[in-house]
């Protein structure tokens, strides 16, 4: 069995597109997922599975949910050395200058086609940054994220791809979670 986690787009914000924990690992549970584990309200899910394709459990949970609750959710899904990868790949933690409270993480769906040379290098806006690296951007926001223009929408248009953000707190716990 594989750990993998799986980061669900756009659910319980605002009142919209509600689900609760308990019925989401229900879900998963009738999918063969095993050891399933939640973290917070915003779709974090950890898990072990015999399947070994990343892109096919996004598709199964996308799909159950669908059936279940009636509308769309984009779900990422990670095997847990991606996610180890990623957190390691981080640039800005080497930067001892930065607080790590502004760290968030933008996962992607896949990495982008439309790559220019100016998009993969760290560009400054304002006082915010980002860096791509294959499909994880790093984001490094001090006025906090509820204030940049780097959101899932902002990345989905420049890279025509979904993309999902959670905070570096999160990220790390996911982490932890999957290694138990």
């Amino acid at each position: 069995m594989t750990p993998y986690i799986s980061i669900l787009r756009g659910i319980n914000v605002s009142g919209h597109r509600l689900i609760k924990m308990d019925a989401l690992k229900e879900l998963c549970s009738t999918l063969k997922m095993q050891q399933v584990k939640t973290y917070i309200q915003s779709g974090n899910i950890v898990f072990q599975s015999a399947q070994n394709n990343c892109d096919a459990l996004s598709k199964k949970l996308e799909k159950a949910i669908q059936q279940k609750f009636g509308f769309e959710v984009p779900v990422i899904t990670l095997s847990k050395s991606e996610l180890a990868n990623c957190i390691a790949a981080n640039p800005y933690t080497k930067d001892k200058k930065l607080n790590e409270a502004f760290f968030h993480v933008t996962f992607l769906k896949k990495q982008p086609d439309n790559i220019n040379s100016t998009e993969t290098n760290d560009i400054s806006l304002k006082n915010e940054r980002y860096f791509l690296d294959e499909r994880c951007i790093y984001l490094y926001c001090p006025d906090g994220y509820g204030k940049t223009k780097l959101t899932n929408s902002f990345f989905e248009n420049k890279f025509k791809v979904t993309a999902t953000t959670r905070n570096w707190k999160t990220v790390n716990e996911l982490l932890r979670m999957a290694d138990n």
